[in-house]
């Protein structure tokens, strides 16, 4: 007789989820009543609500939702495809590996300065484009070094995935986070950016604080290390990892270093509203003098000036570096054509996890619920100061996040809902999408269906419980920095 061996459970998948949500939605178009809101510049003004006739779903609806969720959310998916893109690219070359190795090797000698100045870089990366994936390469070079230098191997996983989560956490301009929130929520990603700051140098600092303070007790005495018992087992696995293979710093990948920081830096000129909001408008007058030179006008076509600029606006820089970086990679026309449709491929789960999560809105506003379930939200939160709001979605988006590990699938089927609830309570939008992003990576931080996390874990050799016994505290810390900044932005 063969031993029957249960099956270990396992976490659906994000698209999984959002499909049984899409289902679950269209039922209810069945059982509960249709309204709308009065609304004035699609913002729906709170104690408006009126009934109207029933549109319920079928089986047919379902299917069409995500249909449509993609043609809504087209432009985003193409930047998405197109950053993504020039990440492969840039991946091909090494330059970010290579220049992450060359600040490690100028640092050797001086450990303690090299557990801050590591974290920093990885949280510039996660701030800017979700510094994430890319950190895998370099856990099997840091692990030894910092095992040689008298540390564990868990602190250089504290240095890379706390590092990266905790700029990714105060995401300031990350395009899959608070930029695909920003365009979900209507509003520009300049929106909150001061807010997105405070939370990154409060995160980012708390990080490093706490990495620092880990270290150093395991340094003085190994045996406060969380797995000193299995260090020899750890240490064995080390061993084994290949690490010869560290790319030069050469000229060239400096100068690919330079194109891609400069896609960013034009990135965050052109999204603050430097006239609308600031009246300044030194770049309407750049934008207008270079038009009015007959052939370069010509060649800047219908470009906008910095400071208005969309997803259909940053997609173009995107892609004009993604061209630049492999040009200046001496890569062939079919090998750059087959990195950024690699990179494309490679976030091709992102897309269709977008277009499934805005299936969700199609459903609720198709079948005339979303704005009863917005009425529900807005009895249930009456009692609720504005003050609390953006603190108790963040929490809320924490035990979301576990089961929808996606930030942007995340943020599209939750920020409709979330954003008009605040705006209920005079909160504005730009907090729901400052806590979703913040949420998401908060969680990711102890999260087993975080796939980085477990990679990371694997590659040291340390197992998950420890992994979670270390870093819990800084968990909760990251959970009151943030709460603390959103309730106080609130309050001024």
């Amino acid at each position: 007789m063969k031993d029957l061996k249960k099956k270990k459970f396992e976490m659906p998948s994000s698209i999984c989820i959002l499909i049984i949500l899409t289902i679950v939605l269209a039922i209810l178009t069945h059982l509960i009543p249709a309204g709308e809101y009065t609304r004035v510049d699609n913002v729906p003004i709170a104690g408006t609500y009126t009934q109207v006739n029933s549109n319920p779903q079928g089986i047919w609806d379902v299917l069409s939702a995500p249909m449509q969720g993609f043609r809504g959310a087209i432009d985003i998916i193409l930047f998405v495809f197109v950053l993504s893109g020039c990440l492969g690219i840039i991946g091909k070359s090494r330059s970010l590996d290579a220049g992450l190795m060359y600040v490690i090797n100028r640092l050797n000698g001086r450990e303690k300065l090299m557990i801050p100045i590591v974290m920093f870089i990885a949280s510039i990366g996660g701030t800017t484009f979700g510094f994430s994936e890319e950190t895998i390469p370099f856990y099997p070079i840091l692990i030894p070094m910092f095992i040689a230098m008298g540390y564990d191997a868990v602190t250089a996983c504290m240095v890379l995935f706390l590092g990266s989560g905790a700029g990714i956490v105060g995401a300031l301009i990350n395009p899959f986070s608070v930029g695909i929130g920003s365009d979900i929520a209507g509003i520009s990603l300049a929106d909150g950016m001061l807010v997105r700051v405070v939370i990154y140098i409060a995160t980012v600092t708390a990080a490093i604080l706490f990495t620092m303070h880990y270290a150093e007790k395991v340094r003085r005495d190994p045996s406060k290390s969380v797995v000193y018992d299995i260090h020899e087992e750890i240490e064995s696995h080390i061993h084994k990892l290949g690490t010869d293979d560290i790319p030069e710093f050469t000229r060239q990948r400096k100068g690919i270093l330079t194109v891609f920081a400069a896609s960013f830096i034009v990135m965050i000129l052109a999204i603050i509203p430097w006239s609308d909001k600031f009246n300044i408008y030194v770049f309407d007058n750049i934008h207008e003098t270079l038009c009015q030179i007959p052939l370069l006008g010509r060649l800047i076509g219908n470009m906008q000036p910095l400071g208005g600029w969309g997803m259909k606006e940053l997609t173009v820089i995107f892609l004009l570096a993604a061209i630049i970086i492999g040009k200046m990679s001496h890569m062939k026309e079919k090998e750059m054509i087959s990195l950024f449709v690699g990179g494309c491929q490679n976030i091709l789960g992102v897309a269709i996890t977008l277009g499934c999560a805005k299936g969700l809105s199609v459903i609720m506003a198709d079948g005339l619920i979303m704005d009863t379930i917005l009425h529900f939200g807005e009895i249930l939160m009456s009692g609720v100061s504005r003050v609390v709001f953006p603190a108790l979605s963040y929490i809320v988006y924490i035990f979301l996040s576990f089961f929808i590990p996606s930030s942007s699938g995340l943020a599209t089927a939750t920020i409709p809902i979330i954003g008009s609830l605040g705006e209920f309570l005079g909160v504005g939008k730009e907090f729901a999408v400052m806590v979703c992003a913040a949420g998401s990576e908060t969680m990711n931080l102890i999260s087993p269906t975080q796939a980085v996390l477990m990679g990371a874990l694997a590659i040291a050799g340390v197992p998950f419980p420890r992994w979670v016994k270390a870093v819990l505290p800084f968990f909760f810390i990251v959970i009151a920095i943030v709460s603390i900044v959103v309730t106080i932005a609130v309050l001024l």
